[in-house]
């Protein structure tokens, strides 16, 4: 089903670009009470996990965007929302995401699903009776739809995800465009230097071999880093096979995406047509929001992060 949501921008923040550089850059979220749990993964790398110290109660996997970690706003603001409700929060950081180089050639994309497979079935031996959930941003939200669509019988109760980019060729099409390009711009180099980093920790993974100077947009990186380093032969099979809207009709899990058309990173594109939506997803749609920004407020200076409340919501109505 697809519906209009229900948030109003703020008054002095209907600009999308304003919206999504407000929610990055001005909010301040409270910090969460987090403990660090570090996993060996079957292919001898590691995962890094951020726990909330709640002993009890359901449990919500996070999983956040390109470059993020769990001092990501929209993290932060989610952790502790959810820890005041009683619910047990653990952000699980990509690989590389968490302030040190991961150990194999790989790391993590908009497709990767294996590492999500891994943390949640590791979280359910370990809970077996306990209510598990999952939320998922940007590039995190893209991945948990994938795994999802591709494992529809798994262990999660319900899902959210929030701004998905669902077919990566229009998003790496739409950031390379006017002043999204600044968002690119920032975030490929993030991406470069990540690959540095690995090179000089771990010299003998060969990561010197790719011409990094040369590479200015997602594109290009994608193409001659993302794809041969996880095992496509191109930029554009990576993107067929990691974009998710193909796999949105065989989801089974109550699954609830949260999108903007206005979203600076993707284009309209991306917004499924209802016949490839099954019947468990719910796919509300702004027309304002930002990038996994959607502030709200009447007050100017004083935002409000309406998008941790819209979540938080929807997994306590879900999980109790």
């Amino acid at each position: 089903m697809i519906y209009s949501s229900k948030f109003r921008p703020a008054w002095w923040l209907r600009n999308p670009h304003a919206q999504t550089l407000w929610a990055a850059k001005m909010l301040r979220p409270p910090s969460p009470h987090i403990t660090v749990e570090r996993l060996t993964t079957p292919d001898d790398d590691f995962l890094d996990l951020a726990w909330t110290k709640n002993t009890k109660g359901p449990i919500v996997i996070i999983f956040h965007g390109l470059n993020g970690s769990v001092k990501s706003q929209y993290a932060r603001f989610l952790m502790h929302r959810l820890q005041q409700k009683g619910l047990r929060t653990v952000l699980m950081h990509f690989r590389g995401c968490s302030g040190e180089p991961n150990k194999q050639r790989q790391s993590y994309h908009s497709g990767h699903t294996r590492d999500i497979a891994f943390v949640i079935n590791t979280i359910k031996q370990r809970h077996p009776n306990t209510p598990i959930a999952a939320a998922g941003f940007s590039l995190g939200g893209n991945a948990l739809l994938k795994y999802l669509g591709t494992t529809p019988d798994n262990p999660l109760q319900f899902a959210v995800s929030v701004c998905p980019p669902l077919v990566l060729n229009e998003g790496a099409r739409r950031i390379n465009q006017g002043f999204s390009r600044i968002y690119q711009h920032v975030l490929v180099k993030q991406c470069k230097e990540a690959v540095l980093n690995k090179h000089r920790k771990y010299p003998a993974l060969g990561m010197d071999q790719y011409e990094l100077a040369n590479i200015s947009n997602f594109f290009e990186f994608d193409h001659q880093v993302t794809a041969p380093i996880h095992g496509y032969d191109s930029g554009a099979h990576y993107y067929e096979s990691a974009s998710t809207l193909k796999d949105l009709i065989n989801i089974k899990t109550a699954t609830h995406i949260l999108w903007a058309r206005d979203d600076p990173f993707f284009s309209e594109k991306c917004i499924p047509a209802v016949d490839q939506l099954s019947a468990a997803v719910d796919f509300e749609l702004s027309t304002r929001g930002g990038h996994v920004a959607f502030v709200s407020g009447n007050i100017p200076l004083l935002g409000k992060s309406w998008l941790c409340e819209r979540v938080s919501n929807l997994l306590l109505a879900q999980l109790g």
